[in-house]
């Protein structure tokens, strides 16, 4: 079992900026963010593979920006222009070389002023 450990998550004002950081305990095929808001279901952010491919959802696509580090088994998610519509609990998500599916305990992330 692989354990996602991910801090960074608080409140920031509007157009500000936050950096997400998931420490995994074992090396993983992919890895990124979900976030869910209170009465919606939890969407893909941004992901993130081995080999430095990413993929996006588009309403963060231009604002967010993911990267990892394979030799600490960490991954980043910096976060700028933050709206309020960001504002959701934003959970660490790896697969495993197996296909197995790990997730973080999740962080808070608020936006407002």
């Amino acid at each position: 079992q692989v354990q996602l450990v991910e801090s960074g998550g608080g409140l920031v004002q509007p157009g500000g900026s936050l950096r997400l950081s998931c420490a995994a305990s074992d090396r993983l095929y992919n890895m990124g963010w979900h976030r869910q808001s209170p009465g919606k279901l939890r969407e893909l952010v941004a992901m993130i593979d081995t080999g430095g491919i990413t993929n996006y959802a588009d309403s963060v696509k231009d604002r967010f920006a993911i990267s990892r580090d394979n030799a600490k088994n960490t991954v980043y998610l910096i976060m700028n222009n933050l709206k309020p519509e960001d504002t959701a609990v934003y959970y660490c998500y790896g697969i495993g070389f197996g296909s197995a599916n790990y997730w973080g305990q999740g962080t808070q992330v608020t936006v407002s002023s």
